[in-house]
């Protein structure tokens, strides 16, 4: 089968076309053909060597796919062969076919697409519980959602105004990308890109700052979000887009009782109890209207090279989908 794989560390041109052996399933494994697999900002970090958790090589991409089950193995009860399904893995997503336990599968909800679902596992599930778990999103609150046009940031918008913000301010680099959030629900819009944005977000409060933060960049952007949290504020780290970690003085937080905390969705994803509950929880906002799923770029899989720089030089927006 085809496959994109890396067996070193580095720059988009180190993910490579190969020919591999198709997986066989055993236990409670289930293998699907891919229809559809989406692409996150963690694949780009996962290559260069620059992931949270050590990558091993060689390497395929991909934690979250759609498509239909091939074959399942001897101790699989919930899911046959034929069945529509979407799916989360810890890799070889990118692929012609992909290989994962029957726990972390869905059944593809009626009425949605293979690369809408493929879209929202693991974007959606980041979104929804960095909100409401680690974010503790009360009525009224104002959050502060940065690159609110890629696929986190899209449902983060509409999910914050479902949990019942009282204002969301999303930032982007461009007024394409603001005016996307906008449709989604966002309040205020800034342009991260430009000097002193953080002053744009402070005025929007009247000076006073936001309840939540969801930051993802790194670098400059942590530092001039911390000064945007309001007393008793909460700032949700989700990734380091930039590639710049950030250093900070955890005693400087003690004068606003605000607080930093890191979100990492693999932990979370062992709890398929809960996984499943949300994940089912989403797919009916979905189905219901009430939670739109945004694709923004669809490619070849061969094309994965070009769709990793794309990502990583800001050109896109929404979810990326890759098809074998």
């Amino acid at each position: 089968m085809k496959a994109i794989q890396f067996r070193e560390f580095g720059g988009p041109d180190v993910l490579k076309n190969v020919d591999i052996d198709m997986p066989s399933p055993r236990g409670r494994e289930v293998l699907i053909k891919v229809h559809a697999s989406a692409v996150n900002y963690a694949d780009t970090a996962r290559r260069e060597g620059q992931y949270v958790v050590k990558t091993p090589l060689p390497y395929i991409p991909g934690a979250e796919v759609s498509g239909i089950v091939t074959e399942v193995g001897e101790d699989v009860t919930r899911i046959k062969k034929g069945d529509r399904v979407v799916a989360m893995m810890d890799s070889g997503g990118y692929a012609e076919y992909a290989m994962t336990d029957e726990r972390s599968i869905i059944p593809l909800p009626y009425g949605l697409d293979f690369k809408e679902a493929a879209a929202i596992p693991v974007q959606g599930l980041s979104a929804y519980h960095i909100l409401k778990t680690l974010g503790r999103l009360e009525q009224g609150e104002t959050v502060l959602i940065h690159a609110a046009a890629g696929g986190v940031g899209l449902l983060a918008v509409q999910l914050a105004k479902r949990f019942g913000a009282g204002k969301v301010i999303a930032t982007a680099s461009t007024e394409e990308k603001l005016r996307l959030a906008e449709d989604m629900g966002a309040d205020v819009l800034v342009n991260y890109t430009e000097e002193e944005w953080e002053k744009k977000v402070l005025d929007a409060t009247s000076g006073k700052g936001v309840h939540l933060a969801l930051e993802m960049a790194g670098g400059d952007v942590f530092y001039k979000t911390l000064k945007c949290l309001a007393h008793f504020g909460r700032m949700i780290i989700y990734g380091v887009a930039s590639g710049e970690q950030s250093r900070f003085y955890p005693s400087s937080l003690m004068a606003k009782n605000q607080s930093v905390t890191g979100f990492f969705l693999p932990p979370l994803m062992r709890d398929t109890e809960l996984t499943q509950k949300t994940l089912h929880e989403i797919f009916h906002y979905v189905a219901n209207g009430d939670l739109k799923v945004t694709v923004g770029h669809v490619f070849p899989l061969e094309e994965a090279a070009k769709v990793h720089s794309l990502m990583q030089g800001r050109q896109t927006v929404g979810k990326v989908i890759l098809q074998p």
